[in-house]
């Protein structure tokens, strides 16, 4: 085993090549799962330019100040940082969101929920008013404005009980233009739109995670992305048991209820949604792993 060794790139001569080849191999000492990779995002926003232009720099020899930033950088990632709050912003959907440590970084998971939503969208067509979306828990605003952005006709209104949730969110609709789309909403799931207030569509993609399985997520989620977006309780489906009765009251007769959602929980799920006379199951998603990912439920007419 390699012996980890302090960062210092202080030596005149090191080039691009040089640098990312030894702090991946830093970074993987001090438990990066894809050092290589964090190393060239690093870097790359260092010296304000693309990932791939790197592969064309490799004898460069970065100046100091871009030398003193990469080293800042990755001396926080060796400490489990992440990769997206350092930089700033994370690509889903193909699409830049900017992240800050208020909101939770988006993954690929997520990107199941957003197709499954865009696909049962096609199916339903109000007649003489725009498509209603609700997201609720928006955190980043990553599934209200997916939807916004692919869905022409859609209304969405995100909703998230944390106010700095929000205005991330809000500044992401505004640098994709959507923000004249979307309405934010500040408050504890569907409570603050009322019972009167009707949905073709309501995703979320709420804390799942069980208590007890806090201390098994990896550093970089568990010490530095947002607890109560993340943990749900003791069981892992607190937050559902009062979003799917909300959900079943709000939702337009053959609307739709979008659920993300963690492996071990898929039957308690499952089970919270047939105590609804309302709501009839509907298609389940799984990711690449091959694991339930997303549940729906359909509002029976």
């Amino acid at each position: 085993m390699a012996t980890s060794r302090s960062f210092s790139v202080d030596n005149d001569q090191w080039t691009v090549g040089k640098l990312l080849g030894w702090t991946a191999d830093y970074l993987r000492q001090h438990g990066a799962e894809n050092p290589r990779l964090d190393a060239e995002i690093l870097l790359a926003e260092a010296r304000a330019c693309d990932r791939i232009s790197l592969y064309m720099q490799f004898e460069e020899i970065p100046p100091d100040e871009q030398r003193a930033r990469f080293r800042e950088l990755v001396k926080q990632r060796a400490v489990g940082t992440p990769v997206a709050y350092l930089v700033g912003h994370r690509e889903f959907f193909s699409l830049p969101f900017l992240v800050t440590p208020e909101v939770l970084i988006p993954r690929p998971e997520t990107e199941l929920l957003v197709i499954q939503l865009l696909d049962l969208a096609k199916a339903l067509s109000p007649q003489d008013e725009p498509l209603r979306v609700a997201d609720v828990g928006t955190g980043s605003g990553i599934i209200a404005i997916c939807a916004a952005r692919h869905l022409s006709a859609a209304k969405v209104l995100a909703l998230d009980i944390s106010s700095a949730a929000l205005r991330v969110a809000r500044k992401n609709a505004q640098d994709l233009a959507v923000d004249s789309r979307i309405d934010f909403i500040a408050g504890d799931l569907l409570a603050p739109v009322g019972d009167a207030c009707k949905f073709h569509i309501i995703a979320s993609n709420p804390p799942y995670v069980a208590a007890h399985e806090m201390g098994t997520l990896s550093r970089d989620v568990r010490d530095f992305e947002p607890h109560t977006a993340l943990c749900a309780g003791e069981r892992g489906t607190e937050v559902m048991e009062h979003l799917i009765p909300q959900a079943a009251v709000r939702l337009e007769p053959q609307g739709w209820l979008i659920l993300e959602i963690s492996p071990m929980i898929e039957q308690a799920v499952v089970e919270l949604i047939a105590r609804e006379s309302s709501l009839q199951l509907g298609p389940r998603s799984k990711d690449l792993a091959g694991q339930p990912r997303v549940v729906t439920a359909q509002k029976t007419p």
